[in-house]
Protein backbone atom coordinates (compact mmCIF):
# COMPACT_ATOMS: atom_id res chain seq x y z
CA UNK A 1 0.00 0.00 0.00
CA UNK A 2 0.96 3.25 -1.14
CA UNK A 3 3.68 4.51 1.86
CA UNK A 4 2.18 2.63 4.39
CA UNK A 5 2.96 -0.76 6.33
CA UNK A 6 0.39 -2.92 6.05
CA UNK A 7 -0.34 -5.54 8.93
CA UNK A 8 -2.81 -8.33 8.15
CA UNK A 9 -4.77 -11.10 10.09
CA UNK A 10 -6.49 -13.89 9.39
CA UNK A 11 -7.93 -17.16 10.85
CA UNK A 12 -5.52 -19.35 8.50
CA UNK A 13 -2.01 -19.59 9.14
CA UNK A 14 0.60 -17.67 6.76
CA UNK A 15 3.98 -17.47 6.76
CA UNK A 16 4.56 -13.78 5.83
CA UNK A 17 5.91 -11.51 7.72
CA UNK A 18 3.69 -8.54 7.66
CA UNK A 19 0.40 -11.38 9.00
CA UNK A 20 -1.30 -11.95 12.14
CA UNK A 21 -3.22 -15.40 12.97
CA UNK A 22 -5.97 -13.95 14.65
CA UNK A 23 -9.51 -15.99 15.09
CA UNK A 24 -12.01 -12.56 15.48
CA UNK A 25 -14.30 -14.55 17.17
CA UNK A 26 -11.99 -14.17 19.96
CA UNK A 27 -10.67 -11.02 22.08
CA UNK A 28 -7.90 -9.68 19.31
CA UNK A 29 -4.20 -9.70 20.98
CA UNK A 30 -1.48 -8.59 19.08
CA UNK A 31 0.35 -6.06 19.46
CA UNK A 32 -0.06 -3.31 16.57
CA UNK A 33 -1.05 -0.27 17.27
CA UNK A 34 -2.98 1.59 13.56
CA UNK A 35 -3.48 4.42 12.28
CA UNK A 36 -6.43 2.87 10.16
CA UNK A 37 -8.00 -0.46 10.29
CA UNK A 38 -10.25 -1.97 7.55
CA UNK A 39 -12.28 -4.45 8.82
CA UNK A 40 -13.04 -6.75 6.31
CA UNK A 41 -13.63 -10.40 7.72
CA UNK A 42 -16.76 -11.94 7.27
CA UNK A 43 -19.10 -14.82 7.29
CA UNK A 44 -20.25 -13.81 3.15
CA UNK A 45 -23.02 -16.31 2.86
CA UNK A 46 -26.51 -16.57 1.61
CA UNK A 47 -26.81 -20.09 3.69
CA UNK A 48 -24.94 -20.49 7.68
CA UNK A 49 -26.97 -20.92 10.90
CA UNK A 50 -27.50 -17.93 13.47
CA UNK A 51 -24.93 -18.94 15.50
CA UNK A 52 -22.81 -19.08 12.89
CA UNK A 53 -23.21 -15.79 11.69
CA UNK A 54 -23.47 -14.16 14.54
CA UNK A 55 -19.94 -15.14 16.00
CA UNK A 56 -18.56 -14.78 12.66
CA UNK A 57 -20.16 -10.81 11.72
CA UNK A 58 -21.10 -9.29 14.94
CA UNK A 59 -18.96 -10.75 17.96
CA UNK A 60 -15.89 -10.17 15.35
CA UNK A 61 -17.07 -6.79 14.65
CA UNK A 62 -17.42 -6.52 18.44
CA UNK A 63 -13.99 -7.49 18.79
CA UNK A 64 -12.27 -5.30 16.21
CA UNK A 65 -14.18 -2.58 17.95
CA UNK A 66 -12.97 -3.46 21.26
CA UNK A 67 -9.10 -3.84 19.82
CA UNK A 68 -9.57 0.07 18.11
CA UNK A 69 -10.76 1.30 21.48
CA UNK A 70 -7.97 0.13 23.11
CA UNK A 71 -5.48 1.69 20.50
CA UNK A 72 -6.50 5.41 20.54
CA UNK A 73 -9.63 4.76 18.40
CA UNK A 74 -8.26 4.52 15.07
CA UNK A 75 -9.91 5.61 11.65
CA UNK A 76 -12.18 2.28 11.50
CA UNK A 77 -13.12 1.05 7.95
CA UNK A 78 -16.26 -1.64 8.01
CA UNK A 79 -16.83 -3.44 4.93
CA UNK A 80 -20.59 -3.96 4.72
CA UNK A 81 -22.81 -5.26 1.92
CA UNK A 82 -25.85 -3.76 0.20
CA UNK A 83 -27.63 -6.68 0.94
CA UNK A 84 -28.64 -4.76 4.01
CA UNK A 85 -31.19 -2.95 1.99
CA UNK A 86 -32.66 -5.66 0.14
CA UNK A 87 -36.40 -6.58 -0.11
CA UNK A 88 -37.92 -9.44 -2.17
CA UNK A 89 -39.16 -6.73 -4.83
CA UNK A 90 -38.06 -4.71 -7.64
CA UNK A 91 -35.35 -1.45 -5.74
CA UNK A 92 -34.17 1.05 -8.43
CA UNK A 93 -31.78 3.85 -7.63
CA UNK A 94 -31.16 3.18 -3.76
CA UNK A 95 -28.86 5.44 -2.05
CA UNK A 96 -27.28 6.41 1.34
CA UNK A 97 -30.25 8.22 2.33
CA UNK A 98 -33.13 4.78 1.44
CA UNK A 99 -34.11 3.78 4.63
CA UNK A 100 -33.39 0.18 5.52
CA UNK A 101 -36.42 -2.42 5.66
CA UNK A 102 -38.48 -3.91 8.70
CA UNK A 103 -36.66 -6.89 8.17
CA UNK A 104 -33.72 -8.21 6.92
CA UNK A 105 -33.92 -10.19 3.91
CA UNK A 106 -31.83 -13.31 5.61
CA UNK A 107 -29.84 -14.39 8.49
CA UNK A 108 -26.46 -12.90 6.36
CA UNK A 109 -27.97 -9.53 6.00
CA UNK A 110 -29.50 -8.97 9.24
CA UNK A 111 -25.86 -9.79 10.95
CA UNK A 112 -24.64 -7.30 8.94
CA UNK A 113 -26.89 -4.66 9.87
CA UNK A 114 -26.54 -5.45 13.77
CA UNK A 115 -22.22 -5.22 12.70
CA UNK A 116 -23.03 -1.51 11.17
CA UNK A 117 -24.90 -0.61 14.53
CA UNK A 118 -21.66 -1.46 16.26
CA UNK A 119 -19.63 0.46 14.02
CA UNK A 120 -22.11 3.38 13.88
CA UNK A 121 -21.61 3.21 18.19
CA UNK A 122 -17.98 3.65 17.75
CA UNK A 123 -16.28 6.96 19.36
CA UNK A 124 -13.68 7.08 16.68
CA UNK A 125 -14.02 7.84 12.89
CA UNK A 126 -15.58 5.33 11.22
CA UNK A 127 -16.55 4.62 7.77
CA UNK A 128 -18.93 2.24 6.24
CA UNK A 129 -19.28 0.77 2.53
CA UNK A 130 -21.72 -1.45 1.34
CA UNK A 131 -20.16 -2.70 -2.02
CA UNK A 132 -22.95 -4.69 -4.05
CA UNK A 133 -21.85 -8.29 -5.98
CA UNK A 134 -18.18 -8.14 -5.90
CA UNK A 135 -16.45 -10.25 -8.25
CA UNK A 136 -13.06 -10.85 -9.86
CA UNK A 137 -10.44 -12.76 -9.46
CA UNK A 138 -10.66 -15.01 -6.31
CA UNK A 139 -14.62 -14.90 -5.87
CA UNK A 140 -15.59 -17.41 -3.26
CA UNK A 141 -19.14 -15.79 -3.00
CA UNK A 142 -21.04 -14.59 -6.06
CA UNK A 143 -19.73 -16.64 -9.36
CA UNK A 144 -18.77 -20.08 -8.06
CA UNK A 145 -22.25 -20.64 -7.02
CA UNK A 146 -24.10 -19.71 -10.60
CA UNK A 147 -21.20 -21.17 -12.55
CA UNK A 148 -21.41 -24.53 -10.54
CA UNK A 149 -24.66 -24.59 -11.16
CA UNK A 150 -24.80 -23.64 -14.83
CA UNK A 151 -22.48 -26.32 -15.46
CA UNK A 152 -24.48 -29.20 -13.91
CA UNK A 153 -27.67 -27.51 -16.27
CA UNK A 154 -29.37 -26.56 -12.89
CA UNK A 155 -29.13 -23.06 -13.55
CA UNK A 156 -32.72 -21.88 -14.27
CA UNK A 157 -34.31 -18.60 -15.29
CA UNK A 158 -36.25 -17.14 -13.12
CA UNK A 159 -39.52 -15.49 -14.60
CA UNK A 160 -40.00 -12.37 -13.63
CA UNK A 161 -42.40 -9.62 -13.94
CA UNK A 162 -39.88 -7.21 -16.04
CA UNK A 163 -36.24 -7.26 -17.32
CA UNK A 164 -34.10 -7.41 -14.04
CA UNK A 165 -31.35 -5.21 -13.64
CA UNK A 166 -27.80 -5.14 -11.16
CA UNK A 167 -25.54 -3.19 -10.11
CA UNK A 168 -21.65 -5.08 -9.54
CA UNK A 169 -18.36 -4.40 -8.47
CA UNK A 170 -15.00 -5.65 -9.52
CA UNK A 171 -12.65 -6.62 -7.06
CA UNK A 172 -9.85 -4.17 -8.05
CA UNK A 173 -12.47 -1.06 -8.79
CA UNK A 174 -13.28 -2.06 -3.99
CA UNK A 175 -9.67 -2.01 -3.45
CA UNK A 176 -9.03 0.98 -4.73
CA UNK A 177 -12.15 2.91 -3.33
CA UNK A 178 -10.67 0.97 0.30
CA UNK A 179 -7.31 2.80 -0.49
CA UNK A 180 -8.81 6.12 -1.31
CA UNK A 181 -10.79 5.65 1.97
CA UNK A 182 -8.05 4.89 3.94
CA UNK A 183 -5.84 8.25 2.11
CA UNK A 184 -8.60 10.55 2.53
CA UNK A 185 -9.76 9.35 6.27
CA UNK A 186 -13.15 9.57 4.51
CA UNK A 187 -15.99 9.13 7.34
CA UNK A 188 -19.67 8.18 6.43
CA UNK A 189 -21.58 5.48 4.65
CA UNK A 190 -20.84 4.48 1.11
CA UNK A 191 -22.73 2.30 -1.29
CA UNK A 192 -19.91 1.31 -4.33
CA UNK A 193 -20.83 -0.40 -7.35
CA UNK A 194 -19.06 -0.07 -10.64
CA UNK A 195 -22.13 2.81 -11.61
CA UNK A 196 -22.68 0.54 -14.59
CA UNK A 197 -25.75 -1.47 -13.70
CA UNK A 198 -26.82 -4.48 -16.67
CA UNK A 199 -29.62 -6.44 -17.40
CA UNK A 200 -28.55 -9.93 -15.32
CA UNK A 201 -29.78 -12.48 -18.06
CA UNK A 202 -27.55 -10.72 -20.87
CA UNK A 203 -24.70 -9.95 -19.17
CA UNK A 204 -24.33 -14.37 -17.59
CA UNK A 205 -25.42 -15.05 -20.72
CA UNK A 206 -22.19 -13.51 -22.47
CA UNK A 207 -20.20 -14.59 -19.55
CA UNK A 208 -21.36 -18.21 -19.98
CA UNK A 209 -20.72 -17.95 -23.72
CA UNK A 210 -17.14 -17.35 -23.47
CA UNK A 211 -16.33 -19.69 -21.08
CA UNK A 212 -18.18 -22.43 -23.15
CA UNK A 213 -20.92 -23.11 -20.58
CA UNK A 214 -24.41 -24.09 -21.45
CA UNK A 215 -27.11 -21.22 -21.31
CA UNK A 216 -29.72 -21.85 -19.18
CA UNK A 217 -33.34 -22.66 -20.70
CA UNK A 218 -35.66 -23.95 -18.35
CA UNK A 219 -37.79 -21.43 -16.73
CA UNK A 220 -39.94 -21.72 -13.75
CA UNK A 221 -42.19 -18.99 -12.31
CA UNK A 222 -40.48 -16.72 -9.30
CA UNK A 223 -43.44 -18.26 -6.89
CA UNK A 224 -42.58 -21.66 -7.50
CA UNK A 225 -39.18 -21.23 -7.32
CA UNK A 226 -39.49 -19.46 -3.44
CA UNK A 227 -41.70 -22.18 -2.40
CA UNK A 228 -39.44 -24.51 -3.92
CA UNK A 229 -35.91 -22.62 -2.10
CA UNK A 230 -38.32 -22.55 0.98
CA UNK A 231 -38.65 -26.37 1.17
CA UNK A 232 -34.96 -27.31 0.66
CA UNK A 233 -34.06 -24.58 3.21
CA UNK A 234 -36.59 -26.18 5.65
CA UNK A 235 -35.20 -29.69 4.97
CA UNK A 236 -31.19 -28.80 4.67
CA UNK A 237 -31.81 -26.34 8.16
CA UNK A 238 -32.96 -30.02 9.79
CA UNK A 239 -30.15 -31.96 8.45
CA UNK A 240 -27.40 -29.17 8.58
CA UNK A 241 -24.57 -32.01 7.53
CA UNK A 242 -26.23 -31.76 4.21
CA UNK A 243 -24.60 -28.44 3.71
CA UNK A 244 -26.42 -25.75 1.58
CA UNK A 245 -29.07 -26.11 0.02
CA UNK A 246 -28.87 -26.18 -3.86
CA UNK A 247 -31.18 -23.23 -4.12
CA UNK A 248 -32.22 -20.53 -1.53
CA UNK A 249 -35.11 -18.17 -1.38
CA UNK A 250 -32.02 -15.36 -1.20
CA UNK A 251 -31.03 -16.80 -4.62
CA UNK A 252 -34.09 -16.90 -6.02
CA UNK A 253 -34.60 -12.80 -5.25
CA UNK A 254 -31.24 -11.93 -6.64
CA UNK A 255 -32.26 -13.18 -9.93
CA UNK A 256 -35.77 -12.08 -9.64
CA UNK A 257 -35.77 -8.64 -8.55
CA UNK A 258 -33.85 -5.56 -9.61
CA UNK A 259 -30.97 -3.91 -7.32
CA UNK A 260 -29.88 -0.52 -8.85
CA UNK A 261 -28.06 1.96 -6.68
CA UNK A 262 -27.39 5.76 -7.18
CA UNK A 263 -23.70 6.44 -6.32
CA UNK A 264 -23.83 9.57 -7.12
CA UNK A 265 -22.02 10.20 -3.33
CA UNK A 266 -19.13 7.89 -3.85
CA UNK A 267 -18.14 9.12 -7.09
CA UNK A 268 -17.90 12.76 -5.82
CA UNK A 269 -16.01 12.13 -2.70
CA UNK A 270 -13.90 8.93 -4.00
CA UNK A 271 -13.80 9.53 -8.12
CA UNK A 272 -15.44 7.34 -10.67
CA UNK A 273 -14.35 3.24 -10.55
CA UNK A 274 -10.92 2.33 -11.12
CA UNK A 275 -11.90 -0.17 -13.55
CA UNK A 276 -14.72 -0.17 -15.78
CA UNK A 277 -17.25 -2.77 -15.77
CA UNK A 278 -16.16 -4.31 -19.36
CA UNK A 279 -12.38 -4.59 -18.14
CA UNK A 280 -13.47 -6.41 -15.10
CA UNK A 281 -15.12 -9.22 -16.97
CA UNK A 282 -12.35 -9.67 -19.27
CA UNK A 283 -10.00 -10.05 -16.45
CA UNK A 284 -12.75 -12.01 -14.59
CA UNK A 285 -13.38 -14.25 -17.90
CA UNK A 286 -9.16 -14.43 -18.41
CA UNK A 287 -9.13 -15.55 -14.73
CA UNK A 288 -11.35 -18.33 -15.12
CA UNK A 289 -10.14 -19.58 -18.47
CA UNK A 290 -6.52 -20.01 -16.85
CA UNK A 291 -7.77 -21.43 -13.76
CA UNK A 292 -10.83 -23.45 -14.91
CA UNK A 293 -12.85 -25.38 -12.14
CA UNK A 294 -13.05 -28.68 -12.00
Amino acid sequence: MRGHRVVATGRRALGHPDYVQQDLTRTCNFKATPDVVVHAAARSSPWGSERKFHQQNIEATRHVIEFCRSRGRPHLVFISTSAVMYTNAHQFDLDETSPLPSHAINRYAASKRRAEALVQDYEGPWCIVRPRAVFGPGDTVVFPRILKAARTGRLPIIESDQPVKGDLIYIDTLVDYLLRIVELRTTGLYLLTNNCPVLILDFLGSVFARLKLPTPKRRVPVGRAMATAAVLEAAYGLLPFLGEPPLTRFGVSVFAYSKTFDVSKALRDLGPPSVSLGDGVNRFVESLLQNPTP
